[in-house]
């Protein structure tokens, strides 16, 4: 049996509770596909950035933006490939939607990524101040939407995230499983 994702509302003020699960959310496509196969269908794209960054040799992540229903940005993990420790998928993704909304700030925006964000990535989608997160699987070592940290419903800074958890979370986990698998 496969459970709903999970879901948890990021507006100020909010009591911090565990996540709550939640068969549905409101985003809609152009397409006139919403909720969660909305959410599916992104992470799936998702999941095919993921999977080019792995047969480029990086940990396979991949992250796409999404506002009113189309793709903003895109990108996979790409710290070895760019010398840079700040090219996760998240800020590759988020730094091409900026550029082509011709802003710093992502307001309406859905980041959809495979992995749970780290702190940075949290950091710079907040920065953003994207409205909502949707992540595949968990990351129990340095994840900062839940897991480890909480830094998108952190009531002391200046801007919540909703976050939905677990979307393709069983596709998510795999890839990243089979990539270290193959390197031990």
């Amino acid at each position: 049996m496969t459970l709903p994702p999970l879901t948890r509302q990021g507006t100020k003020g909010t009591d911090r509770q565990s996540f709550q699960r939640s068969a549905s959310v409101t985003s809609r496509t152009h397409d006139g596909v919403t909720g969660a196969e909305a959410d599916r269908r992104w992470m799936l794209d998702a999941l095919v950035e993921a999977r080019g960054a792995g047969a480029r040799g990086e940990v396979p992540i991949g992250a796409v933006v999404v506002r009113d229903g189309g793709a903003l940005g895109q990108g996979g993990n790409a710290t070895i490939a760019a010398c840079d420790p700040s090219a996760h998928a998240e800020v590759v993704a988020l730094r091409q939607a900026a550029r082509r909304a011709g802003n710093h700030r992502l307001p309406g925006v859905t980041l959809y990524v495979t992995v749970e964000p780290c702190a940075m990535c949290i950091g710079a989608a907040l920065q953003a101040r994207i409205a909502r997160l949707v992540f595949g699987c968990v990351d129990p070592k340095a994840g900062a939407a839940g897991s480890l940290f909480d830094l998108a419903a952190d009531p002391r800074l200046n801007h919540r995230i909703a976050v939905t958890a677990g979307v393709e979370a069983d596709a998510a986990r795999e890839l990243l499983q089979s990539f270290f698998r193959a390197r031990r």
